[in-house]
């Protein structure tokens, strides 16, 4: 007996051990480790091709998530728009200072929008407050602007997403002036590969990544928008799949069975297997252009049919085994809807494809509607 109880104190006396070690509050350690500030700061002030200044929370996940971004050369964790000079993780608040990270990239790969856009989807901008856990508005997000165009670009992309009604609460993200960037210290800095086990259990106990799985699923790493630098094009971002819920509300529940569970509809009996008129279809969910009448033929099948899509991008083909056998589904590019299967039975003077399509899952615009609704470019494919 006396054993058995040696051996019971020594299990109770590791269990202690480790939860000491999981439920410690990391986030306020301020170990004594502060060694090479100086280094952090030269790095961090030498001229480079681009830079952004953001924040989203905790700068360790900021961090973390940046520097997965193609295109991002380094990033920093520090602190700003303080009162106080050279502050340090104990008394940064205090003196006004925000976390953030400096963000060093090459434009020939990613853009500032495409920062802003990230931010975004791995945060949570609608909390003015703090960021999860943790509170105070020294993890409030930000975006911090350098110039005019900076400021009009965050201001246009905050815009677009808090238009798409992803989250349940507006976007409280604050567009504010570039300031002195503070580096932190050198134990914060990639703090996420120092102390992976640490990091691990505090994100996963903020709720971060389950806040972001679950308004962006796997959407979270893809900007729905190309590279502004390059394109010129900045009005993509409305090519997302909003939350469930706000698709629950939005679609009607065959639009939702055969967008979202890959649904069929009932042949001849939908909205445009007979329609003729001249125009473009469009994904239901995002609005995304996927099919012009021009390629639209009578199959006979009694759902709409076209030889192609509109452009050769529109749409991805994923093998599918639902059935007896095996076929090729067709969902769109970037809401990841359903929208129906391709066959090899179309006609063969057209390329012998058959795009065999949903009409709930898609919406026609008229020609006369498309310049209207900022489909100008696809009029060239009617």
């Amino acid at each position: 007996m006396k054993k058995v109880g040696i051996i019971w104190w020594v299990v109770c006396l590791l269990c202690a051990i480790v939860a000491g070690v999981l439920f410690y509050d990391w986030r306020k350690d301020t170990a004594t480790s502060i060694d090479s500030r100086s280094t952090i700061s030269e790095t961090a002030s030498v001229e480079t091709k681009a830079t952004a200044l953001l924040a989203g929370g905790c700068f360790w996940c900021v961090e973390a998530d940046l520097e997965k971004v193609d295109g991002v050369i380094s990033a920093v964790s520090g602190y700003t728009s303080g009162s106080t000079k050279n502050p340090e993780y104990g008394n940064y608040a205090e003196g006004g200072h925000r976390e953030v990270v400096l963000v060093t990239y090459d434009p020939a790969k990613v853009s500032f929008d495409n920062l802003v856009e990230h931010l975004i989807k791995h945060s949570d901008p609608t909390d003015a407050l703090g960021s999860f856990y943790d509170r105070g508005f020294q993890y409030a997000p930000a975006v911090y602007y350098g110039d005019d165009q900076e400021k009009q670009i965050a201001e246009k992309v905050i815009s677009e997403i808090d238009g798409l009604r992803v989250y349940e609460k507006p976007l409280a993200l604050m567009v504010l002036s570039r300031d002195v960037f503070w580096p932190a210290e050198e134990y914060h800095q990639d703090y996420y590969k120092k102390n992976p086990i640490r990091y691990t259990y505090y994100r996963n106990a903020s709720g971060r990544d389950a806040f972001i799985k679950k308004h962006w699923g796997d959407k979270a790493g893809l900007f729905a928008r190309p590279n502004v630098a390059m394109t010129g094009k900045t009005d993509w971002m409305r090519y997302v799949r909003p939350s469930d819920a706000v698709l629950r509300e939005r679609l009607t529940p065959l639009q939702y069975k055969v967008t979202q569970e890959e649904g069929t509809e009932r042949p001849f009996d939908n909205e445009y297997n007979t329609n003729k008129a001249e125009g473009i279809y469009v994904d239901i969910v995002s609005g995304e252009p996927l099919f012009s009448s021009r390629d639209k033929y009578d199959s006979g099948t009694g759902w709409p049919s076209f030889v192609k899509p509109i452009t050769e991008d529109a749409v991805v083909l994923r093998e599918d085994r639902s059935l007896f056998g095996t076929r090729v589904e067709v969902r769109s590019r970037y809401a990841d809807s359903h929208v129906g299967h391709v066959f090899d039975d179309g006609p063969k003077d057209r390329g012998g494809k058959r795009y065999c399509m949903n009409s709930a899952a898609m919406r026609f615009v008229p020609k006369d509607k498309i310049v209207a609704e900022g489909y100008g470019e696809y009029l060239q494919t009617l």
